[in-house]
């Protein structure tokens, strides 16, 4: 097992970024907002060679109790080199505490992954988004047959934000993100490759910052994208805040939608998760380029207050292209994380 860690510096260690200042970036799912920023954080990553798995670990977090996300302080960035050429085939997070014991997933407002060396397919102003969860801590189960492709060294932006409405307060909190990987064959070994599949993220703020108020009672939020490559959906998924009630999926090809996903909230609306439809049993769902894909949110905030960046509404599914050579290799989907941070900051 190989391990390495990532102290909160502005170096570079065996191949491994460690944390920047956060208003270095857009910050896209934070919606520009300014926040203290957590101390004494670094990020651990543990390769095993064996099971072929690598586990991310973020913190400590401290989080007292009855503290929103505007008041806590906020982890900064922390970056992570892709240490293989391959690819990625799921995501399972989960919180803990310094001991290994479950930590509510409540606690966790979101983290997301991007890939700063490649630009995101719908919405080319951002880096890639390839990976997210909130407190629903939804898993991104293996696909087989299927896997994001990464190469050695691209640089994996890690944005985190935590909040703790609840009554107990938690110290030393960790996230961890279990991902199971496949390693690129080399010379003439021949081994099966898993077909590449793109992170499709159909926001309702369409390409902009994914954060936004929530007014008290209904609120219907509606983004609209474009899809430039025939291709098809493999599944979808959805994120979302406390409150929430549905996630609908339409596409202009289609009468019905896509996908419609139902929140499940506890009693006072705390969001508990959100379920995911898989299309893979039948080959996936064919989209055509020019198809207009539109995401609606709806949610019914019963505070009787606005709720200032209360709410997501993000429906995040796999795209495998028609036409894999074609997309795999477009120019202006590749960048340097030095153009990754200039457009994401313009």
């Amino acid at each position: 097992m190989r391990i390495m860690a990532i102290c909160a510096a502005l170096l570079t260690c065996g191949g491994v970024l460690l944390a920047r200042p956060q208003h270095e970036h857009g910050g896209f799912m934070q919606g520009g907002m300014h926040h203290a920023m957590a101390k004494g954080l670094k990020l651990e990553q543990k390769v095993d060679d064996a099971t072929h798995t690598v586990t991310l670990r973020v913190g400590p977090m401290n989080l007292p109790a009855h503290t929103d996300h505007m008041k806590m302080p906020q982890p900064p960035y922390l970056f992570w080199a892709i240490p293989f050429d391959g690819w990625l085939l799921g995501y399972t997070p989960r919180l803990v505490d310094a001991v290994g014991n479950s930590v509510p997933g409540h606690v966790l407002h979101h983290v997301a992954f991007w890939n700063q060396n490649r630009a995101d397919f719908l919405c080319p102003n951002k880096e890639e988004h390839i990976f997210g969860a909130g407190s629903e801590m939804t898993n991104w189960a293996e696909v087989p047959g299927y896997g994001y492709r990464v190469k050695k060294g691209d640089r994996i932006r890690i944005e985190t934000m935590i909040h703790n409405p609840t009554e107990t307060s938690y110290d030393k909190v960790y996230l961890e993100v279990r991902i199971p990987y496949q390693e690129a064959p080399v010379g003439t070994k021949a081994l099966p490759v898993p077909k590449n599949v793109y992170p499709a993220w159909i926001d309702v703020k369409s390409c902009g910052d994914s954060s936004y108020d929530l007014k008290p009672g209904e609120n219907v939020t509606v983004g609209k994208v474009e899809l430039k490559y025939d291709g098809a959906l493999l599944g979808v998924g959805g994120h979302m805040h406390d409150y929430a009630k549905e996630l609908v999926l339409q596409s202009s090809q289609h009468e019905q939608p896509v996908a419609v996903l139902t929140a499940n909230v506890a009693q006072q609306g705390q969001l508990l998760s959100m379920p995911v439809v898989t299309f893979s049993e039948t080959g996936g769902y064919a989209l055509s380029a020019g198809a207009t894909l539109t995401v609606t949110a709806t949610y019914n905030n019963p505070t009787g207050k606005l709720l200032r960046a209360g709410a997501m509404g993000i429906v995040v599914g796999w795209f495998v292209p028609a036409n894999s050579v074609v997309m795999d290799e477009m120019e202006d989907l590749r960048r340097t994380p030095n153009q990754a941070s200039h457009q994401a900051i313009h």
